[in-house]
């Protein structure tokens, strides 16, 4: 268990500088965040923070910026869209390794907010630099590390960081990522079943293989379906298949017996181009010069089925190539079963990236009881790995 902002006694926070590390890498478009789901994520903190008179000081990195600063990569429009959210100023520090950087975080007011500029416009960032690492840690008196969806990267603010300013503790995002994930694979209401879809078997080998001990069932979807096909000696068209990966499929079938459940059939085309003609086929029915592009009705049904009925439901990657109807029919299947699930008193959580947009894109994401922001960490962490940002916070 690792040490939370919760168990600081809160009277001691008062006037101190908390330098906390946020995760608002939002999409932006002509100078405005379109999507702020990841800065509210960050806003019980701020505000218990501010609430005890804290100083705060926030991090974040945004995009990948290449050689140095770069304009388009500037966290000034999260500035903004973060003081619509608070309805006070922020202040910006436009250079958190600058001598008066430090002057400026001793110079806010108790309750005061400020966001440092993109910390990969900075030389060792990404390789943990330990001077880069003093420099943050100069701005602040405590650390705190609610970025989850950085968590898997031992970067100087995420990792360095936090052996340097102590005490080093999660914050509420970090402790609820930690505590729904962590539960759901140490303590999970059964059946415990895992839905997980994407394009390839081969990022999420890991997780097939670290989730089958633990699980009732695997429900697979997604392309990554047609390389378990491939294995099991379908024909699959011209659908993406690995074919470096089958033999790997069918050592899984071996291995998992009868938790792994396939699509029956799926929804197919020519190619991938919205409104095309599709057809809805049995699993060993796809014709040569056809691809698979989304699980059938039935598969939907029977998912569903199996999902509904479960205590604790995971899902990690799409059904079909839900960005382009009418394949994205699957997807969202799974996610009003998902919802449905939920009101019949499951766990449901959703393992960020494109899972958490369709759960969005169905309306139901309000419905789940944990959306993860972190696609790529929530992965690692599922698959039994150590997340260099949450390994270097202080133990309870």
């Amino acid at each position: 268990m690792k040490r939370t902002l919760a168990s600081l006694d809160g009277h001691r926070l008062d006037g101190q500088r908390a330098l906390v590390r946020v995760d608002f890498n939002c999409p932006v478009k002509d100078g405005v965040v379109t999507d702020n789901t990841r800065i509210r994520a960050a806003l019980p903190t701020i505000k218990y923070l501010r609430d005890k008179g804290a100083r705060v000081v926030l991090l974040s990195h945004f995009g990948r910026p290449k050689g140095g600063p770069d304009g388009k990569y500037s966290l000034g429009p999260c500035v903004r869209e973060l003081e619509k959210l608070l309805g006070s100023p922020i202040t910006f520090i436009p250079d958190p390794t600058a001598p008066d950087a430090v002057t400026v975080t001793r110079r806010l007011t108790r309750g005061a907010v400020s966001l440092a500029e993109n910390t990969r416009f900075y030389p060792g960032e990404e390789t943990n630099d330990p001077e880069l690492a003093k420099k943050f840690a100069a701005l602040g008196d405590l650390y705190v590390n609610d970025a989850f969806g950085s968590a898997h990267r031992g970067h100087a603010s995420t990792e360095g960081v936090a052996h340097l300013l102590k005490p080093a503790v999660s914050g509420f995002l970090m402790e609820k990522e930690l505590r729904y994930l962590g539960e759901a694979l140490g303590n999970p209401k059964r059946p415990f079943v895992a839905v997980l879809g994407g394009a390839k078997i081969s990022g999420k080998i890991d997780l097939v293989e670290a989730l089958l001990p633990k699980v009732d069932q695997v429900l697979i979807g997604g392309a990554m379906a047609c390389t378990f096909f491939k294995a099991m000696g379908l024909e699959v068209g011209r659908s993406l298949v690995e074919d470096d990966r089958v033999d790997l499929a069918k050592m899984l079938i071996a291995k998992a017996g009868p938790k792994l459940i396939l699509p029956r059939g799926a929804v197919i085309a020519t190619e991938l181009t919205e409104g095309i003609t599709t057809q809805v086929v049995r699993r060993d029915k796809v014709p040569v010069g056809w691809s698979v592009f989304d699980i059938d009705p039935a598969t939907v049904q029977d998912f569903s089925e199996r999902i509904v009925h479960a205590g604790t439901i995971l899902w990690n990657g799409p059904m079909g190539v839900f960005e382009t109807r009418p394949f994205n029919q699957g997807t969202l299947g799974i996610a009003h079963a998902m919802a449905e699930a939920s009101r019949r008193g499951a766990i449901t959580i959703v393992g960020g990236g494109d899972s958490a947009a369709a759960v969005a894109q169905a309306g139901v994401a309000d419905q789940m009881t944990h959306v993860s922001t972190g696609g790529g960490a929530s992965l690692e962490f599922l698959e039994g790995k150590v997340l260099p940002g949450v390994a270097a916070l202080d133990d309870m």
